[in-house]
């Protein structure tokens, strides 16, 4: 719908010229990469899958908008941007997101929008996380012979009276403290947490689930748990041991852990005095904690510099050099943490705002279905370029955000694109790509 107005903005004359703007350009984008979402969502079949999978008691003879179009709407709407449903009373209207979600009317308001995350519930979520992996599980041509479950959790901070929401201590903020799940760059798990519990709470249950799921699949698959200290728990290691996971876990420092490793640190001080630099070495150590039935194997990574000891520990059941394992293996999960900080910063996983439980843990998991399309353009679309490694912002600056005038009528949707895209030959190659087979 073309907003007509006579009122124009006046900018300094260019070249003695008048420079003035208006609303009034029609049928305009800024959003014509939307066709890549859209050949994306396609091609993974995510928010289809998705829309099947959550309940509808509206009355049919007075729904307007069907969940798949307001699913669309919104995690289109995320990947491009928009983190506000409030954007929505004017990007309704938008005649690339219309295309992208099927329709060649205005879509849903931000009203309507609210309605529709408030009605979700435990159902809702349960459904998403299963499209999640089993999105992952199509996303390989057969079965890989190893794959590693990264697990972590972090800060969500909120800033009204939403239910759950405590005051954590550590982070010094009120949030939610939710649970992330990843094996590389595919998100399996986003589970939304209240903050006053413990950082491994529930992890134990959720790793059940994935690993019944992906075993059904993949029987064959060697599967590696890896996590910070916070989830190194006697249960959770014992599940580990007894169902034949590897496991590589951060184990908190103790004193007990420190006299262990006494020797060892001892003569790297000694070599650091003497002038031989930072020194950095590694120790293997036997170690039973007294919650657990048993003593593990303990990888001690030890630094000594101008600001003294720095030891750190994992502990472990798995083969292997320890040095190799610690740096090679363990130290890869901080890659997690750029993809949850690419969920929050720059998809709004954070935005939390609504008063009920349920509705923000739908868009904690809205944002986790941005994310997948995102990715999917970078795993299946950008792989082998110079942007394979590209970051969601990245990917919507240069390929997302394009300016085009729309033409629709009855035979054919135009997308005229700005000529002046200076990344007009990698965006064929992402459509072309994308492409149904």
């Amino acid at each position: 719908m073309t907003n007509c107005t006579s009122e124009r903005v006046v900018f300094p004359a260019c070249r003695k010229r008048r420079v003035e703007a208006g609303f009034d350009g029609g049928e305009v984008t800024s959003n014509g990469g939307v066709l890549l979402l859209r050949q994306a969502d396609r091609v993974l079949g995510l928010t289809a899958a998705v829309a099947r999978g959550l309940g509808d008691g509206r009355q049919r003879g007075k729904v307007r908008h069907r969940l798949v179009d307001m699913l669309r709407q919104r995690v289109f709407g995320i990947a491009l941007g928009y983190e506000d449903l409030n954007d929505h009373d004017a990007l309704r209207h938008d005649a690339a997101l219309q295309t992208a979600a099927e329709r060649d009317a205005p879509l849903a308001s931000a009203p309507t929008l609210s309605r529709f995350e408030n009605a979700a519930d435990r159902g809702w979520a349960w459904a998403v996380h299963a499209v999640l992996v089993e999105s992952f599980l199509a996303s390989f041509d057969r079965p890989p012979e190893e794959i590693v479950l990264d697990m972590d959790a972090t800060d969500d901070a909120v800033h009204g009276g939403q239910e759950g929401r405590f005051f954590h201590g550590y982070y010094d903020h009120y949030c939610f403290l939710p649970l992330y799940v990843f094996c590389g760059e595919h998100l399996l798990v986003a589970y939304l947490r209240p903050a006053d519990i413990d950082a491994s709470k529930h992890a134990l249950a959720v790793l059940k689930l994935l690993v019944g799921r992906l075993r059904r699949a993949w029987p064959e698959t060697r599967i590696v748990v890896r996590a910070d200290s916070g989830f190194c728990r006697r249960r959770l290691l014992s599940w580990c041991e007894r169902h034949g996971l590897g496991y590589i876990v951060g184990l908190a420092k103790n004193k007990r852990l420190v006299a262990l490793a006494a020797p060892a640190m001892g003569a790297a001080a000694a070599a650091f005095a003497a002038g031989g630099g930072k020194q950095r070495r590694f120790a293997e150590l036997r170690y039973g904690a007294k919650t657990w039935n048993r003593e593990r194997r303990v990888i001690a990574r030890l630094e000594h510099g101008a600001k003294g000891a720095n030891p750190r520990f994992v502990v472990t059941n798995l083969e292997g050099d320890g040095r190799d394992l610690y740096d090679r293996l363990y130290c890869a999960r901080g890659e997690m943490e750029n993809r949850i900080k690419e969920q929050q910063l720059q998809l709004f996983a954070d935005r939390t705002s609504c008063h009920r439980w349920w509705p923000n843990q739908f868009r904690l998991l809205l944002a986790s279905l941005a994310y997948v399309l995102m990715h999917a353009i970078r795993r299946l679309g950008l792989a082998g370029t110079d942007m394979a490694r590209a970051q969601c912002a990245t990917i919507r600056l240069k390929l997302l955000k394009i300016g085009a005038t729309v033409i629709r009528n009855t035979r054919r949707v135009g997308f005229h694109l700005s000529s002046a895209c200076p990344d007009q030959d990698l965006f064929r190659l992402i459509a072309a790509r994308l492409a149904p087979g």
